[in-house]
């Protein structure tokens, strides 16, 4: 029996800094790792470019509109059915009102808050990475 290819699916997300504080969001309970926290953004669809993506994700999850900066982390987390390509992007938001379009919820977080919050692995990863951390933060 020969195993299947392991799916990558390449990921956008936002950093966005507002008075130290970052933007995270809470994935819906029927989303894939309901509930846990995450930068906001989603998948990079065929034909479609970094910014392209980030710029539809934040409108469908949060009606924001951004302007998307330059890259500052690159993480690839392995999961039992495929791997995600993580890519944070340093982001401005153009919009000052945010609501949970496709989010179940999001707040303002200052860093040393982040261990708060159960984030998803890749996120925890890339968040480590921000941080200069190379181990897991304590539960």
């Amino acid at each position: 029996m020969s195993e299947r290819p392991h799916k990558t699916i390449r990921v956008v997300a936002a950093v966005v800094d507002r008075d130290g504080r970052y933007l995270i969001t809470r994935r819906r309970e029927n989303a894939v790792l309901a509930l846990l926290w995450e930068f906001p953004g989603g998948r990079v669809e065929t034909n479609e470019s970094d910014a392209e993506a980030l710029t539809r994700e934040m409108d469908e999850r949060l009606g924001a509109r951004v302007k998307v900066g330059q890259l500052i982390s690159f993480v690839s987390h392995p999961y039992e059915r495929y791997t995600v390509d993580l890519y944070l992007y340093e982001c401005d938001l153009l919009s000052d009102e945010l609501e949970c379009r496709a989010v179940h919820e999001f707040r303002w977080v200052a860093s040393d808050e982040f261990d708060q919050y159960p984030f998803t692995p890749a996120d925890e990863a890339s968040m480590n990475q921000l941080l200069g951390e190379t181990e897991p933060r304590a539960e």
